[in-house]
């Protein structure tokens, strides 16, 4: 991808997953990554097998301390942030009823407050620099109805939103986009659905089988890139077709 060589990025939730693949593609174009996440050990996995890695920082997006701390070393490691993958988030699968409020406020809390709270400070850096890229994390969940899911749904379509009023307030010094995948092949889905379950979802994509992490990861890259300087305020879905035909209500 054009101007991504040397672009200094940080990727949060970059541990594991989408976020993973997300760390080696922007490796892989030359930028410099630091990764912000809360899991310990597969943060020290990710540097042990990544080592090109700029830094990577222990830190709960959701929480205002972790990520002023966070905020101080990112700019002792890179000095600024050109590219913000504000990629972090959770679900917890139960039925609307069962909900509890604990549950609630914990998905909101890294899935929305999370992506407002590391959006702002990188915000805050590019304004006093030369501007710069930010990236959210939606989801498909955030367009459309699915059951099971309430509190992932609503944590992914304010994210949407947010994204939007973002772009309007930030531009020009800054572009805001939103990547919404549908079904991706992660850890997470992994733990939520059974393999029955997965075979089912591919049955009803148009294209039949699930994303993989690193589909969504070159969609990151081209938003990031200078081929993409004239896009702000959209959102991008990946997921195989499915919302076209709202396969995701059944």
């Amino acid at each position: 991808m054009k101007g991504l060589k040397n672009k200094r990025v940080l990727i949060t939730g970059g541990a594991s997953g989408i976020g993973s693949a997300t760390v080696s593609r922007f490796i892989a174009e030359g930028s410099l990554v630091t990764i912000l996440d809360r899991d310990e050990v597969a943060l020290i996995n990710k540097k042990e097998s990544t080592p090109d890695l700029v830094g990577t920082i222990k830190g709960d997006v959701s929480k205002p301390s972790d990520v002023e701390n966070a905020f101080e070393k990112v700019k002792e490691l890179m000095g600024g942030i050109d590219v913000l993958i504000n990629n972090a988030g959770i679900s917890i699968r139960d039925l609307f009823v069962d909900i509890s409020y604990e549950q609630w406020q914990k998905v909101i809390n890294v899935n929305l407050t999370g992506v407002f709270l590391v959006a702002q400070a990188t915000a805050k850096l590019m304004l006093e620099g030369n501007g710069g890229t930010i990236i959210n994390m939606g989801s498909t969940n955030g367009m459309t109805g699915i059951p099971f899911y309430a509190s992932y749904n609503a944590s992914k379509a304010g994210v949407i939103e947010l994204t939007k009023s973002m772009a309007l307030e930030l531009a020009p010094t800054i572009t805001v986009n939103a990547v919404c995948p549908g079904y991706i092949l992660t850890p997470m889905q992994e733990a939520e659905y059974t393999p029955e379950m997965l075979r089912e979802c591919e049955s009803k994509i148009p294209l039949k089988r699930l994303g993989k992490p690193e589909e969504v990861a070159a969609l990151y890259a081209f938003l990031a890139s200078d081929d993409a300087k004239y896009l702000t305020g959209q959102t991008y879905v990946i997921d195989g077709g499915e919302i076209a035909g709202a396969l995701a209500s059944r």
